[in-house]
């Protein structure tokens, strides 16, 4: 499909802008009608198309099974957070120990990818909450993280995503997010800006109080490498 200069120059700057449609990802209703294995087959065929297309030799033993992997890879692993069916259980306990401090996991690994260029985000998510008597696995709150990570994503969807899910979860506004990423579409490419990161915040409920917001950043930079 092609499209005029003036609408391609369009879509280019909406996406090197960085803008976001929603808060929701961006999907069609019948985005899980076909199981994985007819996805990956289907992505398969395009990818082999698109090297071909560049020029690539694919019956060279180095390349002739890039296609499979790469289908594989997106539908098993790095947009594995698609579907629903995969989004972790998060059970929460009681908060027997009546713990009424904030409690911060930080420092937690994201490998997202971008929408508008399919090029890696690598960063670290920064998660609060203060309990309102129930509290939730440390690791949970990871795979939160990784399960929001691993789609198409704009950096301040994500971590919108990531603060209302554990909202939800633990049943309290008193969430914040803060992510500081890379991304390699603005690395690897366009500008090459290789040392500049995204910092995004999300903070619900007292988290919108200076001062507990303050505590929350604090404990953020505090060092804690072993």
């Amino acid at each position: 499909m092609k499209m005029d200069n003036a609408l391609e120059e369009e879509f280019d700057a909406f996406g090197d802008d960085h803008i976001a449609s929603s808060a929701e990802t961006p999907l069609r209703n019948d985005a899980f009608e076909l199981s994985d294995e007819e996805k990956i087959d289907r992505i398969q065929a395009d990818v082999y198309n698109i090297m071909e297309t560049l020029g690539l030799d694919l019956t060279d033993d180095s390349l002739k099974g890039t296609p499979k992997r790469v289908a594989k890879m997106f539908v098993k692993e790095i947009f594995g957070g698609l579907h629903p069916n995969k989004k972790p259980s998060a059970s929460t306990f009681d908060n027997k120990y009546k713990y009424g401090e904030m409690l911060v996991e930080k420092n937690i690994t994201v490998y997202s990818t971008c929408e508008h260029h399919l090029l890696p985000i690598v960063g670290r998510a920064h998660i609060a909450y203060i309990s309102k008597g129930k509290v939730v696995g440390l690791s949970k709150m990871n795979r939160i993280v990784d399960y929001f990570a691993k789609r198409p994503q704009v950096q301040e969807r994500m971590t919108i995503q990531i603060v209302q899910e554990l909202q939800k979860v633990l049943g309290t506004d008193d969430v914040a997010c803060v992510v500081d990423a890379k991304h390699l579409c603005v690395n690897s490419r366009g500008i090459r800006d290789i040392e500049s990161s995204t910092v995004t915040a999300e903070f619900g409920g007292q988290f919108k109080n200076p001062s507990v917001r303050r505590e929350f950043l604090d404990y953020i930079k505090l060092d804690t490498q072993f």
